[in-house]
């Protein structure tokens, strides 16, 4: 793995919880530790569009995202459903699948050109055995995931299709920036045409 490449793990780490900025600066005082662990990352590129994961097949696979985008999206009979965005250092995979190894719910998608560290699922599990701190910071994330859900599910039913795009400005900016439209309006839960009224009237 490329110094590069595990700087950008080390970020990752800094931007996730507490317990995994914990799991950080034990790593970085453990250099042994650390080595012994390197060799179960890899590194992949992908252009824009590439589906990382199709929708039926089991995850087994987590990305840490160096660079690029990418979203989550289901098909609801022949609707292309957006339903969450990743960029860089972030990780991604179908959780649910990727833990139960059952059918993925979603389709994973690269929307820009995208770099990646890969852990397989095996990679994963040994990490969970040997680091009880990342354990216990998988853990916290897996709460907040679900927080974030029931934010969204909540959007859906309390909020005008407006008040969700405004929200959307002011707390994912980078979507808007980076996100086409039409993705955005799936994601929002409204058609392409009455995004571009609600844009309008800003």
């Amino acid at each position: 793995m490329s110094k590069a490449a595990l700087c950008l793990l080390l970020n990752i780490l800094k931007n996730l919880p507490d317990m995994l900025g914990h799991l950080l600066n034990k790593l970085q005082e453990d250099t042994t530790r650390w080595e012994n662990i390197r060799h179960l990352f890899s590194e992949a590129g992908f252009p824009a569009k590439t589906i990382l994961l199709k929708e039926g097949e089991i995850a087994g696979h987590i990305y840490f995202i160096k660079k690029g985008c990418l979203r989550l999206w289901f098909n609801d009979d022949g609707k292309d459903i957006t339903f969450q965005f990743f960029f860089e250092n972030r990780a991604v995979a179908s959780i649910e699948s990727f833990l139960k190894n059952a059918p993925s719910r979603f389709n994973l998608e690269t929307i820009e050109p995208t770099s990646v560290l890969i852990l397989p699922k095996e990679s994963f599990n040994i990490l969970m055995e040997e680091i009880t701190e990342l354990r216990e910071g998988f853990q916290e994330i897996m709460m907040q995931r679900l927080e974030n859900y029931t934010r969204l599910f909540l959007s859906r039913i309390k909020d005008n299709p407006q008040k969700r795009y405004l929200d959307l400005i002011e707390n994912n900016p980078q979507i808007v920036q980076r996100v086409p439209q039409h993705y955005i309006a799936s994601y929002l839960g409204i058609t392409p045409v009455s995004l571009s009224r609600i844009r309008n009237k800003r």
